[in-house]
């Protein structure tokens, strides 16, 4: 099968190896982008502490954490990283939390696991090509009416700008289209999917623009600008944050319900 990956398991091994533990998702008064992400999950997830939920992609687990502690799911992960699964075992036993960890390939013929009420990624389907396949996927996933739940950050429109000058390696290893909302319709149409919540949230994020791939006098200037931005968006003009849209939000979400036909 071609999965057509922008990245591989080199990449995220290494990715995981000297990550910081224990780590996981909490609200704050800094992280604004995060608490809207939060927010979004509390007001659209159900609470049912007899339900399982799935994170694919999920190490080390920061997000599975807080729908442990915030929902009372029974939390599962699954990733094929070996490093990251190690690292997601060891955050669970620093954090006190039970989890069962699947360290496998959701593309592979032989993945043999059962399916969930709740079926989510964060920045997970924007690193393949084939964005079909990938969701096809998660739903094979999923129990008939469970939820799916998918969470890509946005590099269009004002974001792509300043991460093409910045970090256009970081660009490189993101499909793009997925963070188009317009290109998610015909994957609602063609798996059946119940729209619960679709859209773009967070306002314009400058924090999520914090890369330095190329060190030079114009790429400074970029994140001094980014550095006021961030302050000021963190201070007298919060309210902007209301504000939502494909060429400046810094995420994009979607909840669905999933049916037969």
């Amino acid at each position: 099968m071609n999965k057509e990956e922008l990245t591989s398991e080199q990449f995220w091994n290494e990715y995981w190896e000297d990550y910081p533990l224990p780590s996981e998702i909490k609200r704050s008064k800094g992280e604004l982008f995060l608490n809207t992400l939060l927010d979004t999950f509390d007001n659209y997830l159900p609470r049912d502490k007899n339900k399982t939920i799935l994170e694919i992609g999920g190490s080390p687990g920061r997000y599975l954490a807080y729908m442990y502690r915030n929902f009372g799911y029974k939390i599962h992960s699954l990733d094929y990283s070996e490093t990251g699964n190690k690292k997601t075992i060891e955050n669970f036993n620093l954090l006190q939390i039970p989890i069962e960890v699947y360290n496998k390939d959701l593309f592979s013929d032989e993945l043999n696991l059962p399916q969930f009420d709740i079926v989510y990624s964060l920045g997970f389907i924007e690193h393949f090509f084939d964005l079909n396949l990938v969701i096809e996927k998660h739903l094979k996933l999923l129990k008939h009416s469970g939820i799916l739940l998918i969470g890509v950050p946005n590099y269009l429109g004002i974001n792509h700008w300043f991460l093409k000058r910045l970090s256009p390696k970081l660009l490189s290893i993101h499909n793009i289209a997925a963070m188009d909302i317009s290109n998610w319709r015909s994957l609602e149409e063609k798996y059946n999917l119940q729209k619960i919540f679709k859209g773009y949230i967070g306002g314009f994020e400058p924090q999520n623009l914090n890369r330095w791939e190329k060190k030079n006098i114009k790429t400074f200037l970029l994140k001094v600008i980014t550095k006021i931005l961030s302050l000021l968006l963190h201070s007298n003009f919060k309210f902007l944050r209301r504000f939502n849209s494909k060429y400046f939000s810094a995420y994009l979400v979607g909840i669905y319900r999933k049916s037969e036909g």
